[in-house]
């Protein structure tokens, strides 16, 4: 009889337990964009663009305007200045080729740094309201997950926000 007792208990607590546990849900990318160093970054980012674009157009002007004048003079000039000026211009492509390429892989860098530090504040920011609610999980809105029940679940992008000052 004792044992039964000690079992009922042991499943009543476990019960009440399993119903106390909290499950909450954030948008973080409303958190993200809702921050000033989200802003301040793509700022950043759409300012080295610009700056890559203008590089590249000086750099396919000045191709262009060589071009234009080898083909000018092409007739009259001897065989072998003409090779080294089509080498040349085929070294000035392949240059702004290269360029593009590794301003691409810069500005993708660059990104990367900025999103991440932005990323790590807000799941910071999340694990700081985990821990103070007793969430047992925050499941993110904009994961992918196919299905997040936000009635049985409280959502925390508003603690979240208030967490990192928004």
């Amino acid at each position: 009889m004792k044992k039964f007792i000690i079992c009922a208990l042991c499943a009543i607590c476990g019960f009440t337990t399993a119903n106390a546990q909290k499950f909450g849900h954030v948008n973080s990318q409303e958190v993200i964009q809702a921050m000033p160093e989200f802003a301040k970054a793509r700022t950043e980012i759409e300012a080295l663009t610009k700056q890559y674009e203008a590089d590249m157009k000086a750099m396919q002007e000045e191709l262009q305007k060589k071009a234009e004048a080898f083909e000018k003079e092409e007739s009259t000039l001897p065989e072998n200045i003409k090779q080294r000026r089509q080498q040349e211009l085929q070294d000035m492509y392949q240059k702004i080729q290269q360029s593009y390429q590794d301003n691409q892989q810069a500005l993708a860098k660059e990104q990367q740094e900025k999103m991440q530090a932005i990323t790590s504040k807000v799941l910071d920011a999340i694990k700081q309201v985990g821990t103070a609610g007793n969430y047992v999980y925050i499941m993110d809105l904009t994961s992918g997950i196919p299905y997040i029940s936000t009635t049985l679940s409280t959502d925390v992008t508003a603690e979240v926000k208030k967490k990192l000052g928004l």
